[in-house]
């Protein structure tokens, strides 16, 4: 896959909306800059989750920017969409066989084994972290930003960083290899989305050049 797809890289969370709709905020993340989108939904049926990840797919196909699903392949293929999967959310050449081989699947590694082995199953990037910790996972440690650099380097596909990202402090994340960073909270918590998204992309920029 063309590694620009994954320059800011934006994972939504509904619980930031304060009573906006959830397909406004993504659009102003795209308008702002986000170059591909993630929708994060838990604990909902698949029907559920495909009515709204439908209500998403609209705005990313007007703008043309490719829609992640989060977890479930059920719904990525309903929705003719990629997914990305957890390291207990499914096979990954599994994945393949149902979405076909132009769909983007994604899988998260946090050690260079599980990324090798993602890489060899099929996956067209991988996400890794918590380079910074998380506010929307808790439990979620820190990863040094060397051993991070080292699962950059380790494969062939692309690897976005994840995980407490923001404008403060996304700058130390340059010469680590990376295609992308992933923004949650740095994107969707903030009060005005599309300027927060603008000055991520730039800064996705900065830290992508060698």
């Amino acid at each position: 896959m063309n590694p620009e797809t994954l320059t800011l890289y934006a994972i939504t969370d509904r619980s930031w909306l304060n009573g906006r709709l959830l397909a406004q905020d993504v659009e102003q993340a795209i308008l702002g800059g986000a170059t591909i989108i993630q929708i994060r939904e838990k604990n909902i049926s698949d029907d559920e989750y495909i009515k709204r990840a439908n209500e998403i797919l609209i705005v990313c196909k007007k703008y043309n920017i490719p829609l992640i699903i989060n977890d479930k392949v059920s719904v990525a293929k309903a929705l003719g969409c990629g997914v990305h999967l957890g390291a207990s959310d499914g096979d990954i050449k599994t994945a393949r066989q149902i979405l076909g081989k132009n769909a983007i699947i994604g899988a998260t590694a946090k050690t260079i084994e599980t990324a090798k082995l993602a890489e060899a199953a099929g996956a067209d990037y991988i996400g890794s972290g918590a380079v910074f910790g998380s506010e929307t996972k808790t439990d979620a440690k820190s990863m040094d930003l060397d051993f991070f650099s080292q699962i950059c380097k380790c494969v062939n596909i692309p690897v976005v960083a994840i995980g407490g990202i923001n404008q403060n402090n996304a700058l130390k994340l340059k010469n680590t290899g990376l295609s992308g960073i992933c923004a949650v909270s740095g994107i969707f918590a903030q009060n005005d989305i599309k300027k927060a998204a603008q000055n991520l992309y730039k800064i996705a920029q900065e830290v992508k050049r060698k």
